[in-house]
């Protein structure tokens, strides 16, 4: 933030401690984009003199529980009780910059800098005591939001009564966040902060705010991404009593106090398009991408290929398939806009609270510091809410009308809008010695990107290579792309663990020994040593018919390995996944029981992208408008979950999205340990698992 942002900070906080902060928190985090997290203490907490401690944080709450987590790290550090931190997140005007909510990067990030905030500010506390009491600083000790003096364990103060609404200015160098054995707040399994008001209804999203004088917006849509408006005839909308037409070239909304009175006034408009004829479709996409790839990038290489070709006395060369996967949040993109003396306010459902300010600024031709984003609660993103069109075009239909404006999209809207998780197809080689080795590993990976590309297992010889990715957007994908939870992971995996597999069962190996005996990290090992623990009984080459599978994955610094088992109705093609059971390291846990319902979300959402979720296109029309066509997963696809966190002794990793990745590949395998189908294409429709075993099974 600039000095001019400091100060208005400062002057919105109003009382309470406030202290320059010594610790240079930006060494502790990579740059974000050009900018890092600010070193002043006043960016991350404030002590109110009532003793409440009010959290700052640009990260935003989105279904995935760091409210509470963040809110314990800072209580272990200011050593409060949990139940006296309130968060304030998504707030460009009171919160510190942020890149954006993903990346399972809130904890492993923005965790560090917040620790080392509480930590100087207990430090500084204890000084306040100190000078005040005219005692050793050494003497004294903190417990419950007051200093007390361990010779008169009664003489305490209250860290409000210290504060007493005064800015203090004070610096304390040398002071290091608490080390994790002295946690007593962290580590503890401790129910979500919202969900009461969740389950009450007494959360607010973007669609929720209510303004005096607010309208709804609808706006004209066209049929396909590559239509171009001719003409437009809005007085069939005008007719409508109570609405206001609004429109700046090609850009037009219809506006009412009531949103289905907009939305049906909208369709009154006779529109006229230019659209060209779809040149592609699900028919042809993948021969599309393949033709259209970019060049090659080395991700990693070692040895000489053609000499694990020479040690192999069993390859198998695979082509893996990802069709489009919708991010289908349950809360569509809302927003409510208002301009007022100058000043653009947004409410909005976004990952990006800042990228949404700065957005709206440049659309709008505002300053940044004109243009203030609240992020109430956000209903699922799951990488789809870094977009943030509905935000712009509600700022936009604010100014233009000057009145308070809210707009939610429509489902159909929210498909056609969605930038979807990349189509994409995997090339992979790899071969076995003798011996069950895995000798040769050649992966070339197309428009997913290349994360967790990189082999986990011991490949001596060995080349992965990316072309394109979901951040190159526009170089041959007919549809817009981005990330989809665990980004490029998810696609990679499917692929990798399913080749795994098949040399698993070339070499006549069960899939468990396999890697155990391939895997070159043994923190990897120790985590499948676990999950096959907890599994129990034994595992036997595939296909036993026995339908179980296992997959691993290390991706955002956490390891993962799960094992399911499934039931397949050969004459329906379907599949039932009866258990799973995920062991995922994860370093220290600050929340388990949040940790154990991310991986549970993470495998419950796995199962649609693994069976049924495909978005059908021809052209730039997107044929699913809702879910009636484009299937999630249903109760009744849930099996038996066990999740098995293991105890590490490695700072926080990633938790929101590590075990999605091993689903699409664990399905996979324990379809075919089942049946003998290897299934090459995600999703494995009903369809697709009849036309494999027609096939024979694999390839």
């Amino acid at each position: 933030m600039s000095t001019m942002d400091r100060r208005e900070f400062i002057e919105v906080l109003g009382g309470g401690l406030t202290v320059a902060f010594a610790v240079d928190v930006t060494a502790l985090l990579p740059q974000q984009r050009g900018r890092g997290y600010p070193s002043d203490f006043n960016a991350y907490l404030r002590v109110g003199e009532d003793g409440r401690v009010t959290l700052f944080t640009g990260k935003i709450e989105m279904g995935q529980g760091v409210n509470t987590s963040l809110c314990q790290m800072l209580a272990d550090e200011l050593d409060v009780p949990l139940g006296v931190v309130e968060p304030v997140m998504g707030d460009t005007d009171l919160c510190p910059w942020d890149m954006g909510t993903f990346g399972s990067m809130t904890t492993r990030f923005f965790g560090p800098p917040l620790r080392a905030a509480g930590a100087e500010a207990r430090a500084v506390l204890m000084q306040l005591a100190s000078e005040q009491w005219k005692v050793p600083v050494d003497r004294l000790a903190t417990k419950d939001g007051a200093v007390y003096d361990t010779r008169q364990p009664t003489r305490r103060v209250a860290y409000g009564d210290l504060t007493k609404g005064r800015k203090i200015d004070r610096h304390v160098d040398g002071v290091k966040p608490e080390p994790r054995a002295e946690h007593t707040v962290c580590g503890v399994a401790t129910p979500r902060m919202d969900a009461v008001s969740k389950v009450t209804g007494g959360a607010k999203y973007a669609g929720d705010i209510r303004l005096p004088g607010m309208l709804c917006a609808a706006l004209l849509r066209p049929p396909s991404h590559e239509s171009k408006l001719v003409d437009a005839d809005v007085r069939g909308a005008e007719a409508v009593a109570g609405v206001t037409v609004v429109r700046d070239g090609d850009f037009i909304a219809v506006l009412h106090e009531h949103p289905d009175v907009a939305r049906d006034a909208v369709e009154r408009i006779r529109a006229r398009w230019d659209t060209p004829k779809p040149a592609v479709d699900n028919s042809d996409l993948f021969d599309h991408l393949e033709a259209n790839a970019p060049d090659a990038q080395v991700v990693s290489q070692a040895g000489d290929l053609a000499e694990g070709k020479r040690l192999s006395v069993k390859t198998a060369s695979s082509r893996y398939l990802n069709q489009y996967v919708a991010h289908a949040p349950i809360e569509p993109h809302t927003a409510v806009a208002e301009y007022k003396d100058g000043r653009m306010t947004i409410w909005a459902s976004t990952q990006g609270p800042f990228g949404v300010q700065s957005e709206v600024a440049r659309a709008l031709n505002l300053p940044p510091a004109a243009v203030r984003v609240i992020t109430p609660y956000v209903g699922g993103g799951f990488g789809g809410k870094n977009a943030n069109g509905q935000a712009v075009e509600a700022a936009r239909v604010a100014m233009l009308s000057r009145k308070p404006v809210q707009l939610a999209w429509s489902r159909k809207e929210e498909f056609f809008y969605d930038r979807f998780r990349p189509a994409a197809v995997v090339h992979v080689t790899s071969g076995v010695d003798a011996k069950g080795k895995l000798v040769l590993w050649q992966l070339e990976t197309l428009y997913a990107g290349d994360g967790a590309s990189e082999p986990m297992y011991a490949a001596p010889h060995h080349r992965v290579t990316s072309r394109g990715g979901w951040m190159r957007q526009g170089q041959g994908q007919p549809l817009a792309v981005g990330p989809w939870r665990a980004p490029a992971a998810n696609t990679n995996r499917f692929a990798a663990e399913s080749q795994i597999d098949m040399m698993a069962a070339a070499a006549g190996v069960d899939p468990v020994s396999f890697r155990l005996a391939n895997l070159k990290d043994e923190r990897a090992r120790r985590v499948l040593r676990a999950a096959a623990e907890r599994f129990g009984g034994s595992f036997a080459p595939g296909p036993s018919g026995k339908g179980i599978g296992v997959a691993m994955s290390d991706d955002v610094g956490t390891c993962v390995a799960t094992i399911a088992q499934v039931s397949v109705n050969q004459d329906r093609g379907t599949v039932q996944v009866q258990r799973m059971v995920c062991v995922q390291d994860m370093g220290e846990v600050i929340n388990p029981e949040g940790a154990k319902l991310q991986v549970e979300s993470c495998l419950t959402m796995g199962l649609g992208y693994a069976l049924r979720e495909e978005i059908r296109f021809q052209g730039g029309a997107v044929l699913d408008e809702n879910f009636d066509s484009y299937q999630l997963p249903r109760f009744s696809w849930v099996p038996k979950i066990e999740v098995v966190l293991l105890d590490s002794d490695l700072t926080p990793q990633g938790g929101g999205e590590p075990a999605i990745p091993t689903v699409g590949a664990v399905v996979a395998n324990a379809i075919f340990d089942a049946c003998g189908a290897r299934l090459y294409e995600l999703p494995m429709t009903p369809g697709r698992i009849r036309t494999a075993l027609l096939a024979g099974g694999a390839e």
